[in-house]
């Protein structure tokens, strides 16, 4: 049998107010075990503990300044996991009901989405609030996933690394015509326009949604890292690095050393940045 462990940190970085939330079903983690960089929204104890053969992970970034980023992120954490755990109220599917799960994981999304809408229509003031979006749920050996926005999910295997989801920011077109030789790789990277986003949840209508088209197979030892774009300030080969170094030690470790590596690197603009690790255990 499959299990799932995870662990979590964040950073605010050099931004005087943190825009990252997170939330993961059912919890393995204690309050009194919360370190106070984590940003994971734990008004969520009222939710069912019930048996679960795996668990639903969600991390958002928001957008929209101090109250309105964070007041969005939050929102739309908390909307996607009660959502999800009224449609999948004992936490298995099995595979061959794959694409009832990925109805559920938008069924959880919109949700979120019309909560960011009645939120922005309650009070003028949040307008223009919004978040991007990862929502991963492990079960039985397989992992599938709904993303908006430009906020990474990563899958570790035997030293190697990939980035699972899709990039709705301008950045990959910039890396494609940084590889077509139509500009610098040093322009890519710090084009003004990289981190502007081509959507994003905003309790509108939503331009663009990544959605896993089947469930991929995890292995023993394997980790998936769902993180805000803070993250990007390491490498893929720096990530892949530092969980090979760590990844024997657990999940808690692996994102404690990872948003560690990120704090150490001083990069003078460094964005809120939150990880949640998840080691696939025999």
């Amino acid at each position: 049998m499959v299990s799932f462990q995870y662990g979590f940190c964040a950073t605010q970085g050099k931004r005087g107010y943190q825009e990252d939330a997170a939330a993961v079903w059912p919890s393995q983690v204690s309050n009194d075990t919360m370190t106070p960089e984590a940003t994971f929204n734990w008004s969520l104890e009222f939710l069912p503990e019930a048996r679960c053969d795996g668990i639903v992970a969600v991390l958002a970034d928001g957008m929209g300044g101090h109250a309105g980023g964070a007041q969005a992120s939050q929102t739309l954490c908390e909307a996607f996991i009660q959502n999800w755990v009224a449609r999948i109220t004992d936490g298995y599917v099995p595979a061959e009901e794959s694409e009832a799960m990925n109805t559920a994981l938008r069924a959880a999304l919109q949700a979120g989405n019309a909560r960011i809408k009645e939120a922005t229509q309650a009070d003028p003031a949040l307008s223009g609030m919004g978040s991007t979006l990862v929502g991963v749920v492990f079960y039985e050996k397989c992992l599938q996933w709904i993303s908006v926005g430009d906020s990474p999910l990563y899958l570790y295997r035997r030293e190697d690394i990939a980035l699972l989801n899709e990039d709705h920011s301008l950045a990959p077109a910039l890396d494609k015509l940084a590889n077509e030789g139509k500009i610098s790789a040093e322009q890519a990277m710090n084009d003004p326009r990289r981190h502007m986003l081509r959507s994003a949840v905003t309790g509108e209508s939503i331009d663009l949604i990544d959605v896993s088209r089947r469930p991929l197979n995890v292995e023993k030892d394997d980790y998936i890292i769902i993180a805000s774009d803070g993250i990007h300030t390491l490498s893929e080969q720096e990530l892949a690095r530092l969980i090979h170094a760590r990844g024997a030690n657990g999940p808690h470790e692996v994102s404690q050393t990872i948003i560690r590596a990120i704090e150490d690197a001083g990069h003078p603009y460094q964005d809120n940045a939150t990880v949640i690790a998840v080691q696939i255990v025999a």
